[in-house]
């Protein structure tokens, strides 16, 4: 028992981290799984964790109200940007949501009355505890396995496919891709407000495009055939600074690197249920 507190002590901000991180990738995959490459889910961490944090911080509401906001706010404007973003397919999907990543950054920065401007917000009340992060990360993961057995989810799978294919099945194309990327911007919001409340302090600079692909790799790393090829993405992803200390200033270069090398190489990422199954079905067979 000692020792576990001695662990934790050490290394419990690292796995908090990891599970927040996991709920990110988990909000990107979501999109991916749809056929979407949208890159606001930096956006939407960024404005999940203001708007649970001036809640909070400024205004002394609950933190359950709080979170709740960090979920509903994000939701609301992915809805609004959704209706005529989503429009687009491609790289000029992922142009517009990066886009709209540096509106909220600047604006975040501008808004230094309400925001604290560049300097960020200081002194968030340090709510987040380790049970918030693992039932909020337990609930995603059963939540969206139910609904990728359910029709929504067979649609998903549909429109990623082929998207003329679905359309002609009788599939709400836009209908459920909006739902794609509402339910993403909430989980990213999600992950904003508890990590806005672990680490006492926020700043427009968290939520940029640096962010965005960090979040993008941690997915094609781990994988987006299965729900836990996210979550093992974003574990390695967060370990890995800790790992390679030295190279620490070079995060973004590495994880660049990263992604380059699992796209050439391994591009269904580490965790591939499906060449599993074929492996061993044809063993089995054997």
């Amino acid at each position: 028992m000692e020792s576990f507190e001695t662990f934790w002590a050490i290394h419990g901000s690292l796995v908090l981290t990891a599970g927040i991180n996991s709920l990110l990738a988990i909000s990107i995959w979501l999109t991916l799984a749809c056929g979407m490459l949208a890159m606001a889910n930096a956006a939407f961490m960024g404005i999940g964790a203001y708007a649970s944090a001036i809640l909070t911080t400024t205004y002394g509401l609950p933190y359950p109200v709080g979170l709740a906001a960090g979920v509903l706010v994000p939701a609301a404007v992915a809805f609004a940007m959704g209706k005529p973003t989503l429009r687009l397919s491609g790289v000029y999907l992922a142009m517009a949501t990066l886009a709209f990543g540096e509106v909220v950054r600047i604006t975040a920065i501008n808004a230094e009355g309400l925001t604290g401007g560049a300097l960020g917000l200081n002194g968030i009340p340090p709510y987040t505890q380790w049970w918030h992060v693992v039932l909020a990360l337990v609930a995603t993961l059963i939540g969206l396995h139910l609904l990728r057995r359910s029709k929504t989810g067979r649609a998903f799978e549909a429109i990623k496919e082929d998207e003329v294919a679905a359309s002609q099945m009788g599939i709400d194309i836009a209908g459920h891709k909006l739902a794609a990327f509402v339910l993403g911007g909430a989980l990213a919001g999600l992950a904003g407000s508890l990590s806005a409340h672990m680490t006492f302090f926020i700043g427009p600079n968290e939520f940029g495009f640096d962010r965005g692909v960090e979040i993008l790799t941690m997915a094609i790393l781990g994988g987006v055939e299965g729900l836990l090829g996210p979550v093992i993405g974003a574990v390695l992803l967060t370990l890995l600074p800790e790992l390679l200390r030295g190279l620490n200033e070079y995060r973004l270069i590495v994880n660049g690197f990263i992604l380059v090398l699992v796209v050439l190489f391994l591009p269904g990422g580490i965790w591939r249920p499906r060449a599993m199954k074929s492996l061993f079905g044809g063993r089995a067979a054997a």
